[in-house]
C-alpha cells in the first residue's frame, strides 16, 4: 500500500530543475535516457509551468524560467545507468554537448558527462568495480 501523502511511484525526493527550454529538455531526456513523461502543465502561453518525467525509478520535475523569482538555474544531475558508454552516445546523439567522455577514475564508477540544450549537466555513471 503507497502513503498517503505522496503520489504511488514517486520517491521522497525529486530534483526540481529551473532550465530554458524545458519542452526540449523533455525531448532530450526522452531520447538520451528513455524518460517517461507523467504530467505537464503549460501556461496559456506554451511556457512549461511543471512537468514531471520518470527516469528508472526517480520522477525529475522541471519548468521553465518565470523571472525574477524562478530564473534558470544551471544544474547537475548525477544518473546511474546500466551501460555508461551506450548511454554517453545516446545522450550525445540527442543533442547534448560532451563535458567528459566515460572514463573510470578512483572509484567504483566509470562515468562521463553530457550538458543539455538547457543548461543541465548530467553525469552518467555505471558501478564496474
Amino acid at each position: 500500500m503507497s502513503p498517503r501523502y505522496k503520489p504511488a511511484g514517486y520517491t521522497s525526493v525529486s530534483p526540481y530543475l529551473i532550465v530554458d527550454g524545458a519542452d526540449a529538455t523533455i525531448t532530450f531526456l526522452k531520447a538520451a535516457f528513455d524518460a517517461v513523461e507523467l504530467r505537464r502543465f503549460p501556461d496559456d502561453a506554451g511556457k512549461l509551468m511543471h512537468a514531471e518525467v520518470r527516469i528508472d525509478d526517480t520522477v525529475l520535475m522541471l519548468a521553465d524560467p518565470a523571472p525574477p523569482d524562478w530564473p534558470a538555474v544551471p544544474s547537475y544531475v548525477h544518473l546511474y545507468v546500466p551501460d555508461v558508454d551506450a548511454t554517453y552516445r545516446k545522450a550525445l546523439a540527442a543533442g547534448g554537448t560532451s563535458v567528459q567522455e566515460p572514463a573510470q577514475k578512483q572509484d567504483a564508477d566509470k562515468r562521463g558527462g553530457v550538458r543539455d540544450a538547457g543548461g543541465t549537466t548530467w553525469w552518467i555513471a555505471t558501478q564496474v568495480a
